[in-house]
């Protein structure tokens, strides 16, 4: 998803291919009958009012002084605001993320933890940290070109993690980072499944790539995160699935093609082992959940 395809012009204070200044979110396009996938790191302050959106297949309701924070695979679908709904943030892309992460290395850790609990309940002062850092780098970055610009926004990105990251730690349990072959292989992983697409779904092709063996690469995924290779690549392709499923423009048989899937039966066991549902089901009860939910407005 290149985020300013979906948020009116209105809503943006400063863009770039490395990071887009955010003023107001109420203006995004509707985006109902297709969810989408975020590629950029997004973090989104509400400053006053309340909105609900779908965060990876659950409702999630946006009051004031909530954190939203997305990372690249999040399926983000449209949501209601109401008149009083407003928030300010940015969105970094994933290349730029990487740069300012060296400092504050991702971990599996905060990343499931961001999965399941994706909106945070800031304290006043810590909306206040976020906010004067927000304030500071929109006028830097909308301030006129000088020689030095790109290094002091890096510089005020880089002290801004640093001193968020201290007040995210009192939401999640962050571990210091292990600078380690094991820690490396693993990111390793998780970078070519995040920029991988179709997702092979062999542990052998990762384990190629990284020039180890796919016992070895399993057993490290084990050691770090609890979960094997093959765990962690299932868990990404149901993010795949669930989007495209919710898709209504696109057929099982395109599905099937563009994840390529051998054939229609291989990927209608595949969805079911996965989901407990045919695809065709799956779909039914979307829409059957979707009726639901109208009965209730």
């Amino acid at each position: 998803m290149k985020i300013d395809k979906y948020i009116e012009e209105g809503s943006i204070d400063y863009k770039d291919d490395r990071i887009i200044i955010l003023k107001q979110i109420n203006d995004v396009k509707e985006v109902a009958s297709s969810p989408i996938k975020a590629e950029w790191f997004i973090a989104i302050l509400c400053t006053s009012g309340r909105a609900t959106i779908n965060i990876n297949n659950e409702q999630q309701t946006l009051n004031k002084d909530n954190l939203l924070i997305c990372h690249p695979q999040t399926i983000i679908e449209s949501g209601m605001v109401n008149l009083g709904f407003n928030c300010c943030g940015f969105c970094l892309s994933p290349e730029y993320m990487k740069q300012m992460l060296a400092i504050t290395a991702s971990h599996w850790s905060s990343k499931a933890f961001l999965d399941e609990n994706p909106i945070l309940s800031l304290k006043p002062d810590e909306c206040e940290l976020f906010l004067q850092y927000y304030n500071l780098l929109k006028s830097k970055l909308i301030a006129e070109p000088h020689p030095n610009k790109k290094k002091l926004i890096d510089a005020l990105l880089v002290a801004f993690m640093y001193e968020f990251h201290d007040a995210l730690k009192k939401h999640i349990a962050i571990s210091p980072p292990k600078y380690n072959s094991a820690e490396t292989l693993f990111n390793s992983f998780i970078d070519l499944l995040n920029d991988s697409y179709p997702k092979e779904r062999s542990v052998a092709f990762y384990a190629n790539k990284l020039f180890v063996t796919p016992k070895y690469l399993s057993a490290i995924c084990k050691d770090i995160c609890g979960e094997n290779a093959s765990d962690i690549i299932t868990r990404y392709m149901k993010i795949d699935l669930e989007m495209l499923l919710k898709n209504p423009n696109k057929t099982i048989k395109e599905i099937c093609n563009e994840l390529n899937f051998g054939s229609l039966s291989f990927f209608g066991k595949y969805v079911k082992r996965l989901f407990g549902v045919s695809p065709k089901e799956y779909r039914e009860n979307l829409n059957l959940k979707s009726q639901q939910e109208e009965l209730t407005l």
